[in-house]
């Protein structure tokens, strides 16, 4: 599955969702022994936020084996995260990253109003990179995406064995649980 296919794919799968009472994605007997057998083999990497309300797999309709995800709060991108799209990427072969934010985010919130100390200062600074002096918390979180899909994007954009892979962002809304994908 080349990048346009993985993307049609999760684009399909989040108006699955919309519809949805239950994920139906395959959480099988038989899918947990293949993958524990024959490995994973994902079809996208998703950066997202920590959030309890934005769930990759089930925003996407995804089972077991589907998503390779990556969640940390503000989905912002340091070398951690970095090593393990790289690792995606180059050895699972996932063709599409999309990091996905999301509105009424806590993170996103407390880099806008100055509210975060301790470690919980070491996300809200990379956010408030993205943001600057932005207030509109729904165009903050966009700046934020924005900023951590250009960081993936330089950050492999010399590496020959991923260089194929492509970085889109996406804005999750917990409230009707639509994905808004944003262009370059």
């Amino acid at each position: 599955m080349d990048a346009e296919e993985s993307l049609q794919k999760l684009k399909e799968g989040n108006k699955v969702y919309l519809e949805s009472l239950t994920n139906p994605g395959n959480v099988s007997k038989a899918l947990r022994h293949e993958t524990a057998v024959h490995g994973q083999h994902p079809y996208a990497v998703v950066v997202s936020c920590s959030d309890s309300r934005e769930i990759p797999e089930a925003v996407f309709s995804c089972g077991i084996g589907e998503l390779f995800v990556i969640r940390v709060a503000g989905n912002v991108i340091d070398d951690h995260q970095l090593g393990s799209i790289e690792y995606a990427a180059a050895h699972l072969h996932c063709p599409l990253t999309v990091v996905l934010g999301h509105t009424n985010c806590g993170a996103v919130h407390a880099a806008v109003h100055g509210e975060a100390e301790g470690y919980i200062a070491s996300i809200t600074d990379e956010i408030k990179k993205a943001i600057g002096d932005e207030k509109d918390e729904t165009k903050a979180s966009i700046l934020n995406v924005q900023r951590n899909v250009s960081l993936i994007r330089e950050a492999f954009a010399e590496h020959p064995e991923i260089s194929e892979m492509k970085t889109v962002g996406a804005l999750y809304d917990v409230e009707t649980g639509n994905v808004k994908w944003l262009e370059d």
